[in-house]
């Protein structure tokens, strides 16, 4: 760092001349912004006159050995130290600031102040006491560290002020900072952490978008539709061609379904109905093979299985009970079998002969 003192130049020899008695030097190095020349003439260190016109011709000019170019603006300096940890493979690092302003141009020309970090670093590793603020903590706790090393500077610099030579300089401030494998490492972690709270908060959106949208399907093609119109995804007619074609299809299956119905109730009409014809041959062949048949009791049967309904040739065996009724015989007529005999049941026969007289 080449501050205060700039560069350094060695001057030679001003020759004079037969034809001019006003020398003149052209070996002079331009003069940065806020810096000064500080001349060495002889044994001296003067400065070149400040807020003057440079004079190549001036006579400290003409006559110095040297020029020193001095910059006198304040500037923020920082100096850094090694401080040791509970752990030998880590370490913390201070950086102390101070603020730095040339006073008197000529001593540190004198002096030769390249780089004042130099005398400053030798300030800061002065203070003996302040490796033991460190020495009991772990590298991880270096909030802890700094809190102290800041009050421990704050108090080491008021009582042994920071001096350099024609200088002034005032201690600022003191930070702490853990290995570049500690900072590697967080900064690894932290990149980390973030990138999982990135997904997180994408999956969240995510989550989100999707029951909003399964919401707005719940609602209906309708509402679906009346969305994207609304975000100019969809176009109005379009979508109106869609519902209409959704409205003649639905019809369409409507329809459809009520045909099916029908089918269906009238082909289960129809087995029920050849179910009970079914059950009435059935009954009429168990009456074939019977000697005494109570035609009465055989269609209450009938209606029985069949749930009080007649089915399709019943109606003819209901017809033929009327001509024989269950009781007492008719008064013209004996109730006698084909060989001269009563029939002791009544309204019964014994022989489908008897019927036809």
């Amino acid at each position: 760092m080449n501050y205060p003192v700039i560069a350094e130049h060695i001057l030679a020899t001003v020759q004079g001349t037969w034809w001019s008695r006003r020398r003149r030097r052209d070996d002079v190095p331009p003069l940065p912004t806020g810096a000064v020349y500080v001349f060495r003439v002889g044994g001296n260190y003067r400065p070149f006159p400040e807020g003057m016109v440079f004079d190549p011709s001036h006579p400290d000019v003409l006559d110095g050995s040297s020029v020193s170019l001095v910059d006198t603006r304040a500037r923020l300096v920082e100096v850094e130290r090694t401080l040791p940890s509970v752990s030998e493979a880590d370490n913390f690092t201070v950086r102390a600031s101070f603020t730095c302003q040339v006073t008197d141009p000529t001593v540190i020309a004198r002096q030769g102040v390249i780089d004042v970090t130099v005398p400053l670093r030798a300030y800061l590793m002065g203070d003996g006491d302040l490796p033991r603020v460190s020495a009991g903590h772990r590298v991880e706790e270096v909030n802890a560290v700094r809190t102290e090393v800041s009050h421990r500077m704050t108090a080491y610099s008021a009582i042994v002020p920071p001096r350099v030579a024609g200088m002034s300089v005032e201690f600022v401030s003191a930070e702490v900072h853990a290995s570049d494998d500690l900072r590697n490492w967080e900064q690894k972690l932290r990149d980390e952490r973030r990138s999982w709270e990135l997904q997180r908060g994408q999956r969240d959106f995510e989550t989100q978008d999707a029951l909003r949208i399964a919401e707005l399907l719940s609602q209906g093609s309708d509402h679906v539709d009346a969305f994207g119109i609304a975000r100019k995804e969809i176009d109005v007619t379009e979508a109106a061609s869609r519902i209409h074609r959704t409205t003649d299809k639905d019809s369409a299956r409507s329809h459809e379904a009520e045909a099916s119905g029908r089918a269906h109730t009238q082909a289960r009409e129809t087995a029920e109905a050849q179910m009970r014809r079914d059950m009435v041959l059935t009954l009429l062949r168990q009456m074939g093979g019977s000697d005494y048949v109570d035609y009465q009791q055989v269609l209450e049967q009938v209606l029985r299985e069949t749930g009080g309904q007649a089915a399709p040739g019943v109606g003819t065996a209901a017809g033929a009970t009327r001509m024989v009724e269950s009781g007492s015989a008719r008064p013209d007529r004996t109730e006698t079998g084909r060989n001269g005999s009563r029939d002791p049941q009544g309204g019964f026969v014994k022989d489908e002969d008897d019927l036809v007289e």
